[in-house]
């Protein structure tokens, strides 16, 4: 049985694609790993058969046009055979002695029937010659939890595609699907499925490496404001699947996360158009609050007057300096 399906998304990603392949190879037979070539115009193919050549038993590889990062999650999917489901970007890698305790946690939950919809672990910010590494010290560790067990986030803190392990039926079931050709769908990936997760674990370990530093990285803040329409269609999106506040009675700690996460989603579409002043970003601007407005009044307002989602809002010459500052505070993107 394959404890874990790795999918990784591929697009001329011949350059670095190796290392993140050989690291997942730790897990050995128990691991799936899902190599998806999404239209490269480079190498990428090539060494993705190559792979498969050498670990047929462990690596398969789907070659297919481009739909975006999107599409390849949504087919790596389609295609996982694992108990668990795990996207690792191609110019990242993961931690090998994590990747152990992983599988035998995962096997011992598996063994004992008590696999969870969500498992949980750190991530790692990589820079060059510099790390900061996520953890999720308002979750309690080892141990099967659900939502009720959970403490309140830090305005730093939230679950990303990176952090997390959804049980690949589990996932089938919530029937989600990913936008093609846009970026930033990792958010809808980890946000989506939340109201249905039931039992979680959290095992406190360094495991996905998340590589920041390339000059056309999707967050790289001079891409994110050129990209700024597919930021503002994704909060749409996330906006339009429920409204937080129904969860507010039977789950409150489901429906403070998901404020958060909104809020985290409303402050980065804000900042980013107020860095690019233009005439035209600030109707972007008046729109995308319109349309949380509009969508609900109350999810609105405590959306809008959260303190991450307020302090955006000050004007301009107090809001953009602020920001930069908490960039270096807590060193993300």
């Amino acid at each position: 049985m394959k404890i874990i399906s790795f999918a990784i998304p591929c697009y001329n990603s011949e350059g670095y694609m190796s290392h993140c392949i050989d690291t997942l190879l730790a897990g050995k037979e128990e691991v799936e790993i899902i190599i998806i070539n999404d239209g490269s115009k480079d190498d990428t193919l090539k060494i993705a058969k190559s792979y498969q050549k050498k670990y047929p038993n462990i690596i398969k590889v789907i070659d297919k046009e481009n739909g975006g990062h999107g599409s390849g999650v949504n087919v790596g999917l389609e295609n996982a055979t694992g108990y668990y489901y795990k996207v690792v970007d191609s110019d990242d890698w993961v931690n090998v002695a994590s990747l152990k305790e992983v599988l035998a946690q995962m096997k011992k939950l598996i063994h004992e029937k008590k696999a969870v919809d969500l498992f949980i672990t750190n991530y790692v910010y990589e820079r060059e010659n510099e790390q900061r590494i996520v953890q999720y010290k308002n979750i309690p560790e080892n141990k099967i939890i659900t939502w009720q067990d959970i403490k309140k986030f830090k305005i730093s803190q939230y679950l990303l595609m990176h952090s997390v392990f959804y049980r690949t039926d589990f996932l089938k079931k919530t029937k989600i699907k990913l936008p093609e050709h846009t970026f930033y769908v990792d958010n809808i990936f980890v946000y989506y499925p939340l109201p249905k997760v039931k039992t979680m674990y959290y095992l406190n370990t360094n495991f996905y490496r998340y590589f920041i530093g390339r000059e056309d990285q999707s967050v790289n803040e001079r891409v994110m404001i050129g990209r700024i329409d597919q930021q503002l269609f994704i909060t749409k999106k996330m906006i339009e699947f429920g409204n937080p506040l129904k969860y507010k009675k039977i789950q409150k700690e489901l429906c403070t996360y998901q404020l958060h996460y909104l809020a985290i989603m409303m402050t980065i579409c804000t900042i980013l158009l107020k860095i690019d002043n233009t005439m035209e970003n600030k109707t972007k601007l008046k729109n995308i609050w319109y349309f949380l407005k509009s969508y609900d009044r109350d999810l609105y307002n405590q959306i809008r007057y959260r303190s991450l989602a307020f302090f955006s809002c000050l004007p301009r010459i107090i809001a953009v300096p602020g920001y930069h500052i908490a960039r270096k505070i807590y060193k993300f993107n």
